[in-house]
């Protein structure tokens, strides 16, 4: 059977964590909305803007994921004081 959740036990939204999830998504909304980035111009050292659009993603991912990440190790280190235990 199933147990009911702890009263105070709830996900809880705070700014931080709204930026987490924005860093997150951005990439995802990015190259979902195909009509943006579509075209061939501007070209890029030769490069249509299809191509060099998505590469850049893939780097713009990369440092969005790594500010989501240290963000996220910090709202755990800031619970963890709040509760009063130690961090990992």
């Amino acid at each position: 059977m199933s147990q009911a959740p702890e009263a105070g036990r709830g996900a809880t939204v705070t700014p931080m964590r709204v930026v987490i999830a924005l860093c997150l998504i951005a990439p995802f909304v990015a190259m979902l909305w195909v009509g943006s980035y579509a075209k061939t111009d501007p070209a890029f050292i030769g490069i249509p803007f299809f191509y060099w659009y998505q590469m850049a993603w893939v780097l713009i991912s990369t440092v969005l994921t790594m500010i989501a990440y240290k963000l996220w190790q910090r709202d755990q280190r800031a619970r963890a004081a709040a509760k009063g235990g130690a961090s990992e």
